[in-house]
């Protein structure tokens, strides 16, 4: 439909692809093409899918995602045509090939899975961590997809998180598990517990914080969701880690990047754990005046949460006291 979506109607309804480079450009274009032949002869009408360089892009409000998740009833879910996209010549003849393969080593019991790449097979769940794993479905050409490629860099490459992240090229879930409703991107990281499609994050274009920030509403409790992303503050002497004295590190509940090493930890009678110094690059600092008062933000490097605030009244030899809520901090003692 073109400029309309059900019963809404304008150009901000319309379907849309934005490619990032030539290569995206040809795909779309190639496979407008191709699907609009098998629209024709089913008698259906042209595609109006608008094909442009993308420009500018901005997530939409927390209330738009999810839409029909949040609104079963919602009258925007369409039923689509009926017309699947047509299979092409090369794929239906590895299909075939395939078979015919299988049909003859069978004869013989010779196991056949290998006429598919290992990095296109499903992954088997029974490899992975049944009660919380992430997922990232890539493209089955994984050099065709900017954005994955991205991801790994961004991401993937430095993931110290709790919960283990695997990735593949294949579009079905991990053998015995379950995906929500079929991928439309790639990539899109999903989150499973206990096998079950949980949440996904679709897409990727280096929006490092709002991936972190859709990982932690995941996994974050309500009372470090209301620290991390509103800037809250629990009540004194109430962290878990207020008197944790073993050598170790204190790290992101996130990422699990490393924030602040026991060694600089000192007490300082506020109530909330303190430290005089924190690794190079760990956290940034920024300007807070909210409730009347000057202060310095220290928040994450590695994902952005809000940590607490810095002071200048510590211990030698720095003299700062970085005053952060114990509920957003996780100990990891040496070993």
């Amino acid at each position: 439909q073109g400029d309309r979506q059900g019963n809404d109607v304008g150009s901000n309804y319309r379907s849309a692809v934005y490619y990032h480079d030539p290569a995206q450009k040809t795909t779309a274009l190639a496979t407008q093409t191709t699907y609009q032949q098998a629209l024709d002869a089913a008698g259906l009408g042209r595609i109006t899918t608008e094909i442009l360089p993308l420009k500018n892009y901005a997530a939409a409000e927390e209330y738009h995602q999810k839409y029909l998740k949040k609104n079963p009833g919602g009258y925007c879910g369409l039923g689509g045509t009926g017309v699947k996209y047509p299979e092409s010549p090369e794929k239906s003849k590895d299909t075939a090939n395939t078979a015919e393969s299988a049909r003859i080593d069978s004869s013989s019991m010779i196991e056949t899975r290998s006429v598919t790449p290992p990095a296109t097979q499903p992954l088997n769940g029974s490899d992975l961590n049944f009660a919380r794993q992430l997922v990232m479905f890539e493209a089955e050409k994984a050099e065709s997809c900017e954005s994955c490629k991205l991801f790994k860099k961004d991401i993937m490459r430095h993931w110290q998180a709790d919960v283990p992240m695997a990735a593949t090229m294949n579009a079905n879930p991990p053998a015995g598990w379950e995906l929500e409703k079929p991928l439309s991107a790639t990539p899109t990281i999903v989150l499973f517990e206990e096998g079950k499609e949980v949440a996904r994050y679709t897409g990727y274009n280096g929006e490092k914080s709002n991936f972190w920030k859709w990982l932690g509403f995941q996994l974050l409790s309500p009372e470090q969701r209301n620290i991390a992303f509103r800037q809250g503050t629990e009540p004194p002497f109430t962290a878990s880690n207020l008197d944790e004295k073993r050598p170790g590190r204190f790290v992101d509940p996130i990422t699990g990047a490393t924030l602040f090493r026991s060694h600089a930890k000192f007490e300082s009678g506020t109530g909330w754990p303190s430290f005089f110094d924190s690794p190079e690059d760990a956290v940034t600092l920024h300007q807070d005046n909210s409730h009347g008062m000057g202060r310095i933000e220290v928040r994450s490097a590695s994902s952005g949460i809000h940590l607490g605030h810095l002071f200048n009244d510590g211990p030698a030899p720095t003299f700062k006291r970085y005053c952060i809520n114990g509920n957003v901090l996780k100990f990891i003692p040496d070993r």
